[in-house]
């Protein structure tokens, strides 16, 4: 026994970096080393578990604890679990009461991503009646929960929050139904007013409202945000919306940056991204991306490139090495030098997506939504490595950490890696 728990501790120090947020750490999508075999069969995964609902949000990792959330279908009850995420081990799980509420049949009662440090773990839950922002400690306890008022959104809700320094960030961004066309709204009870639209700073610690900077409303904006640092170390917020755009705020105070309005027309679903010195979004309508916009930031910030076909709506861009790789709803990807915008090469693949490619030993881990994960390396020429079917459907982003990888499916986690 002693022999095996050494083996536990040395695999969870092994994992470079915990994966704290949607995407990983600042959103970025890109892990440590891990120790998985491409392709793989049902006997390479540590362990699998069933979860006691089920949803789209991401898995988050910190430590040795994984956190997800998950819902009921037929009660809208929400629930937050805690595993092992070396061992699989549940460790607590938490419910919080809901009552159903209409959305897209693509969403679910779990569809945001919590945010964990080594205190614990925020979680977000939406309905129409109120938006909630909850803290538990790595026991499960409650430790602050924060209300902040009515959800308008033909479609849901789908940001999560995010931790940064001592501060929780939530971006609630919201519809107003002039800007949508009549009949998207002509539904009895569909609400007639728009939504109040703000970006919010909570104390880490207490919850307590350290700023609030409101927004202009208009096709809601399902992004998560993700934090340019300054040379000085300076924290901004990056978020894209119909109403702005691009906007950077800073973190410690909620003023705005910088700005540059007027480049989209359309919604706004994938979540900002960096790349060197560029801030990359992209836009669409329905289920199509219309076109993805990269940007220098700065008091006058530039367009340096659009990338117009493919572009995606839904999966958020991944850039590294200089590289921007990116998949769209209906599987159309592409490789583009991330400083000019400059397509290296186009491939369609077999399969549509929701889920955000993630990339660990540079090779790309991309999920469809019949939960087929596609491997690919992540190189100037498309390079197939391989496709294993996780059997149930998958809208949900895969986790990296602990040298593992972790996807989640509709109702079970996955943590792909050797077993000590």
């Amino acid at each position: 026994m002693k022999h095996l728990w050494c083996l536990l501790v040395m695999t969870v120090a092994a994992g470079a970096a915990d994966w704290p947020r949607f995407r990983g750490p600042n959103g970025d999508g890109c892990g440590g080393a891990v120790h998985v075999p491409v392709p793989w069969t049902t006997n390479d995964y540590r362990w699998v578990v069933t979860l006691p609902g089920v949803g789209h949000s991401s898995p988050v990792v910190v430590g040795s604890r994984l956190f997800v959330t998950c819902g009921e279908n037929g009660s809208a009850k929400r629930l937050l679990v805690c595993l092992d995420a070396v061992t699989g081990r549940a460790l607590w799980q938490r419910e919080f009461a809901s009552q159903p509420f209409p959305q897209n049949g693509d969403n679910s009662y779990a569809s945001a991503t919590p945010a964990a440090d080594s205190n614990g773990v925020v979680v977000a839950w939406t309905t129409p009646e109120q938006v909630t922002l909850a803290a538990l400690d790595n026991a499960g306890h409650e430790s602050w929960r924060r209300e902040l008022g009515k959800f308008v959104g033909i479609h849901g809700s789908g940001s999560s929050p995010i931790i940064v320094d001592d501060l929780v960030i939530y971006f609630n961004d919201q519809e107003d139904p002039a800007s949508l066309p009549k009949s998207v709204y002509a539904k009895p009870g569909a609400p007639k007013n728009a939504g109040r639209s703000f970006l919010v700073a909570l104390d880490r610690a207490t919850g307590a409202p350290r700023w609030q900077l409101e927004r202009q409303s208009n096709q809601a904006s399902y992004i998560t945000p993700c934090v340019r640092r300054g040379r000085d170390g300076r924290a901004e917020l990056i978020l894209a919306d119909t109403a702005h755009s691009f906007t950077a705020v800073d973190a410690a105070t909620g003023k705005v940056s910088w700005e540059a309005p007027g480049i989209f027309k359309e919604r706004c679903v994938a979540s900002p991204v960096l790349a060197g010195e560029l801030v990359i979004a992209s836009e669409g309508r329905g289920s199509t991306g219309i076109r993805c916009v990269a940007v220098r930031p700065g008091v006058a910030p530039q367009v340096v490139y659009e990338i117009a076909k493919p572009a995606p709506l839904v999966t958020t861009p991944l850039s590294v090495g200089g590289r921007l790789f990116f998949i769209t709803d209906q599987g159309a990807m592409a490789c583009a030098d991330a400083a000019t915008g400059a397509v290296l090469w186009r491939e369609q693949l077999s399969g549509t997506f929701y889920s955000s490619p993630v990339c660990a030993d540079g090779r790309l881990f991309c999920v469809t939504k019949l939960g087929d994960v596609l491997v690919c390396a992540a190189a100037d020429q498309y390079q197939p490595l391989a496709r294993v079917a996780l059997g149930e459907k998958c809208f949900a982003t895969p986790a990296i950490a602990n040298g593992l990888i972790y996807f989640r499916t509709y109702s079970r986690i996955f943590a792909l890696g050797p077993r000590p």
